[in-house]
């Protein structure tokens, strides 16, 4: 079934990545709605058809083009609390999140209007003190708030104790971010397919302090165990919240996953070696 509605996002950092917006929107305005969030409008001084990303659902918006990086696509998701799926244009530098290469984005998106499919990722649902904040796409990060500054935290499954370690930190990812701040932690790659979630401390002062991969569905709780220090919570580098010892941070599964447009440019185990080799 053909596509009639999608929506745009792009950096605004970018003239390149503004351009492409702009090719776009002129190629398929014939042929398709499409709806602009107010960034990507107010640099393109386009007016019409602006609206929030977070409200794009509810206009019957079917898929969502963003051209950027990584960083633009975890950052437009976690705007959405029911994620459209999103096609990625690369205009980053890594791009992992982003299969599509601009040279290829006009061509790309005539296949995709035609009909499109998407695979789903879990995302982390996170609470502090019962609090909902932002699920996470790639991963949650606790980290010290104060430079070489070390934590000590205790990390249980499901109420079993599994560490108590002193560390610069720790990183609980999804497959997806497996091959992000994980990886470079020493965690290992997960492929998405797998329903699981990660925990690779940082820097730990212990020599039997190693990864987890526990199962997606796990309450995972954690708590700082020294009431002097604080400590911020990053949730895929766009939302940081402050903690102490008396807050406590569970971390599940959340109801709701990330959708990415299914691409034959390449699977995953070859996007791992041309990325990551």
């Amino acid at each position: 079934m053909r596509v009639k509605k999608i929506g745009i996002v792009s950096r605004f950092d970018s003239q390149e990545a503004l351009d492409l917006a702009r090719e776009i929107i002129e190629t398929f305005e014939m042929e398709v709605d499409i709806f602009l969030s107010p960034g990507t409008a107010e640099h393109l001084c386009i007016d019409e058809k602006c609206m929030p990303v977070e409200n794009m659902r509810e206009e019957g918006v079917e898929l969502v083009v963003s051209i950027g990086g990584d960083g633009t696509v975890l950052r437009n998701i976690s705007k959405m609390e029911d994620p459209l799926p999103i096609l990625g244009i690369n205009m980053g530098t890594l791009g992992f999140l982003v299969d599509v290469q601009p040279e290829d984005a006009i061509s790309a998106i005539e296949d995709v209007l035609k009909g499109f499919t998407y695979t789903e990722r879990s995302r982390l649902g996170v609470y502090l003190n019962g609090r909902v904040l932002p699920p996470a796409t790639n991963e949650v990060v606790l980290i010290t708030a104060r430079p070489a500054k070390i934590l000590t935290f205790r990390v249980s499954v499901d109420e079993s104790m599994i560490e108590e370690l002193r560390a610069d930190g720790v990183v609980f990812a999804t497959p997806t971010g497996s091959t992000a701040y994980a990886m470079s932690a020493g965690g290992p790659i997960v492929d998405p397919r797998v329903d699981a979630s990660l925990i690779v401390p940082l820097a730990p002062f212990k020599l039997s302090a190693r990864p987890w991969v526990v199962p997606a569905t796990s309450k995972i709780s954690v708590e700082m165990t020294i009431p002097e220090k604080e400590a911020a919570i990053v949730i895929d580098g766009q939302h940081s919240y402050s903690i102490k010892a008396s807050d406590k941070v569970i971390l599940t599964k959340s109801e709701k996953p990330a959708r990415f447009v299914s691409s034959s440019i390449n699977g995953f185990y070859e996007k791992v070696q041309s990325k990551l080799s």
